[in-house]
């Protein structure tokens, strides 16, 4: 079997080339890195299905030699490249969600599509809890002061202008308590937190055995000192917290968002983080053109970061091992076990 891997700037090929050090043994393997300077201006139907994608399907067309297994973490999958990947048997992607595949095309065509689901739970999860402890403990404007004041440790009392709360006692609400959301109540536990969680796709004794209580939406919102989101994005849930939601939140809450920012409708965050709620922490805001910056940022009790929750150097590696062990499986003739598309199986 011939095998294509796509490395890109998030996972390189250094971070592929060990986990498939095995399968090389017998199988040719071809690396190839992303040139991501050229970019991509969605044209077709398929172009327009894909995104949060790294580099042109161009180079990927351009590498194409009759390979059976094509690998990928941010390269662009259009069914042009699928219908000139002749022979292709078995698609791979080192992310959770393959947003930058075009599945649609793939399903039809009968090749299957494997994932590496839960690669950054951990790391997601872990982040999470350090944004609860930061926003909590006005660590952002505590660290501001040091660095503007440029003096510190002269006065036993100098943090009393930054008090804050422990976790130890509080009320954690979860929103999705999938493989993110109950690694985060786990540590949350830890810390002495009381979970409770709501996920409409799942059952209350499923959401019990995760380390939480299973309530709805609304006593969520009221009943929680911190609130974390980790929903996976749908049409269904666009905004699915908006100013009736966050008016719902106890005075003096928190707000923690490291999934994404199509579920929250930020005009009303905005508006809550100047009323009742205490402070917020994101890993994801919406990226409007044309305006400089998230508006945020200019807000003292808020945490904003680059979208680093699955930013580790464990998580790139875990993906290449995931879909790595998929490789070995299908050559092995065993069923695959992450197909996001098992009805490509079964037409094929």
């Amino acid at each position: 079997m011939r095998v294509l891997v796509f490395g890109d700037s998030f996972v390189t090929v250094e971070d592929f080339a060990p986990a498939f050090a095995e399968i090389a043994k017998d199988h040719g393997v071809r690396y190839v890195r992303m040139d991501e300077k050229i970019q991509l201006v969605p044209e077709t139907d398929s172009e327009k299905r894909i995104r949060e994608y790294l580099g042109s399907p161009e180079q990927l067309l351009s590498e194409l030699k009759g390979e059976e297994i094509i690998v990928v973490h941010g390269a662009p999958v259009t069914d042009k490249v699928l219908k000139a990947a002749k022979g292709l048997k078995l698609l791979c992607c080192a992310r959770g969600g393959p947003v930058n595949i075009d599945l649609q095309a793939a399903t039809a065509m009968g090749i299957p599509v494997v994932t590496a689901p839960g690669k950054n739970a951990d790391a997601v999860a872990e982040l999470t809890m350090a944004l609860m402890v930061m926003v909590g403990r006005n660590l952002k404007r505590a660290d501001a002061h040091v660095r503007n004041v440029k003096v510190v440790g002269a006065d036993n009392y100098e943090g009393a202008q930054f008090l804050g709360h422990e976790l130890d006692g509080k009320t954690l609400g979860i929103i999705g308590i999938g493989r993110v959301g109950s690694r985060v109540a786990k540590r949350a536990a830890a810390f002495g937190m009381s979970v409770i969680a709501y996920d409409p796709f799942l059952t209350k004794e499923t959401i019990e055995a995760r380390g939480a209580r299973a309530t709805d939406l609304d006593d969520l919102l009221s009943s929680s000192d911190y609130v974390s989101l980790h929903a996976r994005e749908s049409k269904e849930n666009n905004n699915m917290l908006g100013r009736k939601q966050f008016q719902m939140m106890r005075k003096g809450a928190y707000f923690i968002n490291t999934s994404r920012p199509s579920m929250v409708d930020e005009d009303a965050l905005f508006e809550a983080l100047k009323g009742n709620l205490a402070g917020a922490a994101m890993d994801v805001v919406k990226f409007v053109p044309g305006r400089p910056t998230s508006p945020f940022i200019g807000l003292e009790n808020v945490i904003v970061t680059p979208h680093i929750g699955g930013a580790t150097f464990e998580t790139t590696a875990k993906g290449a091992v995931i879909v790595a062990a998929q490789i070995r499986r299908f050559l092995n003739g065993q069923k695959l076990e992450t197909v996001i598309n098992p009805e490509a199986i079964r037409q094929s």
